[in-house]
């Protein structure tokens, strides 16, 4: 479990020293940056969902325990804005919080969970992804929507802003192909795990590359919300959820597992896109990888 945090956090910071050391320059950058976000990223979620056996696993008790989580996480950050604004935290540095507190990422979680429980914990681990990803990519948007930039964006623009999120129709195609994966060809599944693979490093290569570490090394008010939330908050909620649904044994484990993984990496991305605090957001995933090390471990040895 160490052992994928550690690697997560190493390519992170080999993506700074490419860019401080001018290595990969800043326009170079740019298109990597939409290489992930656009392609690899959607193929990953693709593959987990199109090849996993969902029929064998407590699909709803799990997927609802972690929706419930998510919301609740949500419901309490929209309650605590006024009270953050006051704090001098802007619209577009809200949305990384909010982004830093309800995200996973989910190659951290797909990695621990085939190391601790092979195949059974990568198809459980695909239930989270079904049930997560959609959730949070539209929550995501529409909160970028109504804060960053300081103006909320138009209902149409907010729509399609949902409908094309790489995210979004990837896990309705992985969904999809799920129900034909007997059909499916193997030459485009192992096409799909290609693409997939090449997701992990490069997508961290790019947050990497957008740090400051000297504001890294002064946390702020936004930093310890969006770390208390999403390391602490998370998967406590995860947990209780799983219990009131009856989930237990390994399911509980890789339930806990999803909620208690640092944020993804794709949220620098939406930022990005869509005008939220970029740097901000990478400095709350490494800070989160960083302390990840030791509460991720410490949340499945507490709650499992």
């Amino acid at each position: 479990m160490l052992d994928s945090l550690i690697a997560v956090f190493l390519v992170i910071a080999t993506g700074w020293l490419l860019k401080v050391r001018n290595i990969v320059t800043p326009a170079h950058w740019i298109g990597v940056e939409r290489l992930t976000y656009q392609v690899l990223f959607p193929a990953v979620v693709i593959h987990t969902l199109a090849t996993a056996d969902l029929r064998s696993v407590p699909v709803a008790a799990m997927g609802m325990s972690l929706v419930m989580a998510i919301l609740s996480i949500a419901a309490l950050l929209l309650l605590l804005r006024p009270l953050l604004a006051r704090g001098g935290i802007a619209g577009p540095a809200f949305t990384s919080i909010f982004q830093g507190s309800v995200r996973w990422n989910t190659f951290v979680a797909l990695a621990l969970a085939a190391g601790l429980q092979g195949r059974t914990g990568t198809t459980l681990m695909a239930i989270a992804v079904a049930s997560m990803i959609p959730l949070l990519n539209v929550t995501c948007v529409l909160v970028l929507a109504r804060f960053a930039n300081g103006k909320p964006m138009s209902v149409g623009t907010t729509v399609r802003s949902i409908l094309y999120n790489p995210f979004i129709w990837s896990s309705a195609a992985g969904l999809l192909l799920n129900q034909a994966q007997g059909l499916l060809p193997t030459a485009f599944t192992s096409y799909l795990d290609v693409l997939g693979r090449a997701s992990l490093g490069i997508g961290l290569l790019v947050v990497g590359s957008a740090l400051d570490l000297d504001r890294l090394a002064r946390p702020r008010l936004a930093h310890w919300v969006a770390v208390e939330l999403k390391l602490v908050a998370m998967p406590l909620a995860a947990w209780l959820y799983a219990g009131w649904f009856g989930v237990t044994g390994p399911a509980l484990t890789m339930t806990v597992i999803a909620g208690s993984v640092p944020t993804a990496t794709a949220a620098y991305f939406l930022a990005r896109d869509l005008g939220g605090d970029a740097p901000l957001m990478a400095e709350i995933t490494t800070l989160q990888t960083l302390l990840a090390l030791a509460t991720l471990p410490a949340a499945v040895f507490l709650l499992t």
